[in-house]
């Protein structure tokens, strides 16, 4: 493939996936209603052209700022070489949280011991590659919450605990990846997906309404039934 080529690829990709946000922003405002949104994003995912996937929101009003899902924030080269190579977090018989606008350290180890520890990372800056969270919990609770196009990778031990991981962005070699490990210890780690400004039970919410709408387009995208042949006659004996 040449360079030419994979970079309208690449564009094609980017845009499909500013398009879908756009369009889940809106079902997440009451802009579109379930029927709307799920035969827009059927479309955007079959579109072969940005044109055609900038038609799908061309009648679309921006939203306020605050309602808008931000684009995940990747740090330039140059401050890359800035931020902390590793950092630690630690809540003991307490709790700590990190929220808002952050530079994410290539190693992140987070400790929690009979403690509560919340990890905000939809408005975190990350460095290119793999980002490794290191995680261990012990009659506690650690809460790492990460937008919808952050891909994560979890690989936990719980031992009379648990780890629950419900991100469902791919892993892209060009993009940041979140690698979470560790143990939980009579206690639980869970990695949800939420807008900026979202709260938790409204991502549940639209979450649900995101996932019936996918499944009647995967309904109709299905071929229709072939006519059943018709009977022989009955012949009579």
């Amino acid at each position: 493939m040449s360079d030419e080529n994979k970079a309208a690829l690449v564009a094609l990709r980017d845009r499909r996936e500013a398009v879908i946000q756009v369009l889940t922003d809106a079902f997440a405002n009451d802009v579109l209603d379930v029927d709307a949104f799920e035969e827009r994003t059927t479309r955007a995912h079959g579109a072969t052209t940005v044109a055609a996937l900038e038609a799908l929101v061309a009648d679309l009003q921006p939203l306020p700022a605050d309602a808008r899902r931000a684009p995940l924030v990747e740090l330039s080269a140059d401050r890359a070489l800035e931020r902390p190579a590793s950092r630690r977090v630690t809540a003991v018989f307490g709790s700590v949280e990190r929220r808002g606008n952050w530079v994410v350290p290539g190693e992140l180890k987070a400790v929690s011991v009979f403690g509560s520890t919340v990890l905000d990372f939809r408005e975190a800056s990350f460095g290119p590659g793999v980002t490794e969270l290191n995680v261990r919990v012990v009659f506690g609770n650690l809460e790492i919450i990460v937008p919808p196009q952050l891909a994560v990778e979890c690989e936990g031990t719980g031992i009379f605990g648990s780890f629950e991981q419900n991100a469902t962005a791919v892993a892209d070699p060009d993009r940041p990846v979140l690698r979470v490990f560790g143990a939980a210890v009579f206690g639980n780690v869970e990695v949800s997906t939420r807008l900026v400004g979202e709260s938790g039970r409204e991502a549940r919410k639209r979450e649900r309404h995101a996932r019936k709408a996918l499944r009647g387009a995967g309904r109709r995208a299905l071929p229709p039934h072939p006519p059943h042949p018709p009977h022989p006659p009955h012949e009579e004996k």
